[in-house]
């Protein structure tokens, strides 16, 4: 089984499929692109349906729709389900692209000197998704599949995945598998393989804060009034002491400690402080005292504003004083934390300590749970595998940042567990400007998916297998 030269005679077309896929821009946020997340469905059963898959649908929802298709080869055999999403983040701010979001081009950059693909969703989730189609191909054109496979792939990532949790809890037997499988995390570096084994959860608010019924002139009435724009700065600003932690009371009451020897043992994976604040051009790092860098984006939870606005930023001048004042706020969440209890704590908190002269409404957006999976488990087993073969090392096991909401729930309804097998990189962009993803990475993620499936099921079927 060449996979390796499979995947190189037919990069070309791999690309330019996947590029096919980039042009359509599936926002989810933005009801504007419902035509646009409907069409990238569309495009998906396609493949499906070219791939030889069974089963294809396009499952509708109460808002973007879920793409399903299934290969059985034999339903004594392990089942593999690849969950992926195929809507994308906004563009803002659209000014600070090199080109447009939605004509995807390569580039050569120093990380990636054989070229990397530039687009909204090149890395986030649409090249990795697409990866598992070709990653199938690439299997079934070698040999017949070794396991069966399910792809469920939905369109409300970027939003939350309510309709995604529904779909989920109505169909357990559809959706009957041995283990998830999903890339939409990332690597260490371009040549160090990880398996995430930890997602923070997340909380997001949306505070409104309302002062006079009216606009006011700043000179007739400054001083006077409470300006709902300071008003909402000094609450941002009392959500953290001096020692950057999260002031909201009961915050931190079901965190779980991580021990000294683990914490120890996370040392050992590379992370280069000097790289990481070159990488986003910044002097200093900042957070809660007594963590280093990497544990205060993988094992401590953080509350970060991701929006504030209200009153006059065109250009030139204007003197009002606002009647609004509007903030976005993300708060990660680390295990053992409930995503719904930190966005009852966060309102009791924000409404307790609301300054008087303003009124406030707060808003909960959508959240999930954190996850953490073991690294015993035949799929890790067989993931770990997979990469040293493609990368020629063993992948370290590390937790990451980022939040898949849907992760935590797949293993309460479906009883299964997740390998989360990324391939991004930090420096690929992803929910910013110029968003890309390696050509070399999506190629090896295609071959490590393909080897994947293998091993998995060498292992499922002969447990002495070390």
């Amino acid at each position: 089984m060449d996979f390796k030269r499979y995947i190189e005679n037919n990069q070309e077309r791999f690309i330019s499929e996947l590029f096919e896929l980039l042009r359509i821009p599936s926002i989810s946020a933005n009801s504007n692109h419902d035509k646009d997340t409907r069409a990238a469905a569309e495009l998906l059963i396609s493949h499906f349906q070219n791939l030889g898959l069974d089963e294809c649908e396009i499952c509708e929802t109460k808002g973007h729709p879920i793409v399903y298709g299934e290969k059985i080869i034999n339903k004594n055999l392990p089942t593999v389900l690849v969950y992926g999403h195929y809507d994308v983040q906004p563009v803002d701010p659209i000014e600070l692209w090199d080109q447009d979001p939605f004509k995807p081009y390569i580039k050569k950059t120093l990380i990636h000197p054989e070229g990397a693909i530039f687009s909204r969703g090149a890395c986030d989730d649409k090249g990795q998704m697409f990866m598992h189609l070709k990653a199938l191909e690439t299997v079934m054109t070698q040999d017949q599949m070794p396991c069966n496979v399910k792809f469920m792939i939905e369109g409300e990532e970027e939003v939350g995945s309510d309709n995604l949790e529904i779909f989920v809890k109505e169909n357990k037997s559809k959706l009957s598998n041995d283990i998830v499988l999903v890339s939409d995390t990332g690597m260490i570096d371009k040549n160090t393989p990880s398996i995430t084994t930890g997602l923070r959860g997340l909380s997001y608010m949306e505070i409104e804060l309302t002062g006079p019924n009216r606009d006011l002139h700043s000179g007739h009435y400054g001083g006077t009034v409470a300006n709902p724009i300071n008003m909402i700065s000094k609450i941002i600003s009392s959500l953290h002491n001096s020692k950057n932690q999260i002031t909201i009371p009961g915050f931190y009451d079901d965190v779980v400690e991580i021990s000294e020897s683990e914490r120890s043992e996370s040392r050992k994976i590379p992370f280069d402080l000097k790289d990481f604040k070159k990488s986003i051009k910044i002097n200093s790092v900042h957070g809660e005292d007594g963590f280093s860098t990497s544990e205060r984006q993988s094992i401590r939870p953080a509350l970060d504003v991701n929006g504030i606005w209200g009153g006059y930023s065109g250009e030139g001048a204007k003197t009002v004083l606002p009647s609004k004042a509007y903030a976005k706020i993300s708060m990660r969440l680390v295990p053992n934390q409930n995503w719904k209890k930190i966005s009852s704590l966060f309102s009791d908190h924000i409404n307790n300590i609301c300054p008087k002269g303003v009124t406030i409404k707060i808003k909960e957006h959508h959240g999930g749970q954190p996850y953490i999976a073991p690294t015993n488990t035949v799929g890790f087993r067989a993931a770990s595998k997979a990469y040293e073969e493609v990368f020629n090392k063993l992948p370290f096991a590390t937790k990451d940042g980022g939040s898949i909401p849907i992760i935590a729930l797949f293993e309460k309804e479906l009883n299964s567990k997740t390998i989360l097998m990324g391939f991004g990189l930090d420096s690929d962009a992803i929910h910013s400007p110029n968003e890309h993803y390696g050509i070399s990475n999506f190629l090896m993620g295609i071959e490590t998916i393909s080897r994947f499936y293998y091993h998995f099921t060498d292992l499922s079927t002969n447990p002495q297998i070390h």
